[in-house]
């Protein structure tokens, strides 16, 4: 009888042919002997996280596999992100994702992530409890160059557009509001004044000049997309009749999705969103966590930040690292189901998310098993499960488990 679960997440895993690896995917020419033996015992499909044609953002991705409809639970990214940094909502706060980034003196966008500066817990004290016209800015550091930002004052509103263009050369944009009351107009005045307060107190930020002078690109700009308020959730293990239920993340939005959905987040020693993320360790914890969880989601980053890069040899790289370890999975019972998968696909080619499908394998004993070669996205295209959506990961699990409610008499 299969009583727990561990579902392993990549991030970005899925990808497109690369005329390098002989038309493969980074995925398909990495050498994964130990995903390949997974694969072997395992029935497996492809998935479109959000249904196909749909392009997925990691938020409401992972919030779809876990079984939360976006269209009903989610608000912006925002909050998710302000979860994974330890900032507690109150209502009527508005939360956003922030990049610390380059801008020019004329505000044109050098670099999105600051030359993907590792650290920014200096940059986000500089402007954290910063109050401009009533309202308090609450700033944590997240993982690499993001962090949370929230808002907290009276009559906000996160009906907004995005400073964040999400294309390096742009201008930053202004904020505008989304509809006509004072609450969205108000905001987006609040909004445009900390954005220019925070551009003067970060260029000239000693740390800033000392980057400049080493060569390195200043972090002089937060540049800030994913405006929500935190919405009322069903509990994980209320919803889906778990007893306990983790979360063992390095960035910071992946530990807001396990935050948000109250499971209990598992700190590892040197477990970020980097490529020098504490891989064994996070397999490591996720066997001992079942000791006492009987739900592990477990997730790994690198995958997707590689793609966006468009460092389709680092991705193929970080695979093999990751089947490194995969096999401390072996050590999980024959009461346990492992699910590995990924939240959305990350094209090479595009340096961005696309709409392909990823490869979904769901292991246990006593599995209808489809006794494939290699896990990748067109062996696994061949499996019992065939295309699925990420709204049916959660019920498959109950199914193997033996928790279904039956439909009829």
């Amino acid at each position: 009888m299969i009583k727990k679960a561990v579902v392993f997440i990549m991030d970005g895993l899925g990808d497109r042919p690369i005329k390098e690896f002989d038309n493969k995917t980074p995925l398909e020419y990495a050498h994964t002997p130990n995903f390949d033996k997974l694969v072997k015992e395992s029935q497996c499909g492809l998935m479109y996280t959000l249904g196909r044609g749909k392009r997925p953002g990691s938020d409401t991705a992972h919030l779809s596999i876990f079984g939360y409809p976006i269209d009903k639970y989610y608000t912006g990214r925002g909050p998710i992100e302000a979860a994974g940094v330890g900032i507690e909502l109150q209502e009527g706060d508005v939360a956003f994702r922030g990049n610390f980034g380059t801008v020019d003196e004329n505000l044109h966008v050098i670099d999105r992530r600051a030359g993907r500066i590792k650290d920014v817990t200096i940059f986000a004290s500089a402007l954290d409890g910063m109050e401009i016209d009533g309202i308090k800015f609450i700033i944590k550091p997240g993982s690499a160059y993001r962090a949370g930002v929230v808002m907290r004052g009276k009559g906000l509103s996160s009906n907004i557009t995005s400073a964040d263009s999400h294309v390096e050369g742009d201008v930053v944009h202004e904020i505008v509001p989304l509809d006509n009351s004072q609450e969205a107009i108000f905001t987006a005045s609040v909004l445009n004044k900390f954005m220019k307060k925070s551009y003067e107190i970060l260029d000239n930020l000693e740390e800033n000049k000392t980057r400049e002078k080493n060569g390195e690109l200043k972090a002089n700009f937060l540049l800030l997309r994913g405006a929500g308020v935190y919405p009322n959730l069903p509990k994980f293990t209320d919803k889906w009749g778990f007893n306990k239920a983790c979360c063992i993340a390095g960035g910071g939005l992946y530990k807001g999705v396990g935050a948000f959905l109250g499971m209990d987040l598992i700190n590892v020693p040197g477990a970020n969103a980097q490529v020098d993320t504490n891989i064994e360790g996070k397999f490591i914890a996720a066997v001992e966590a079942l000791k006492t969880y009987d739900f592990v989601f477990l997730h790994i980053k690198p995958t997707d930040s590689l793609a966006e890069d468009g460092n389709y040899n680092g991705k193929k790289d970080f695979i093999e690292k990751i089947d490194k370890y995969v096999s401390i999975l072996n050590e999980v019972d024959d009461e346990t189901l492992i699910v590995i998968t990924a939240d959305h696909s990350t094209a090479c080619e595009l340096k961005a998310h696309s709409a392909d499908p990823v490869p979904i394998l769901f292991h246990a004993k006593g599995i209808r098993n489809d006794n494939l070669s290699k896990f990748g996205e067109r062996e696994c295209a061949k499996g019992s499960l065939g295309i699925i959506e990420g709204k049916d990961v959660m019920p498959n699990i109950l199914n193997i488990m033996g928790k279904l409610p039956l439909i009829g008499a």
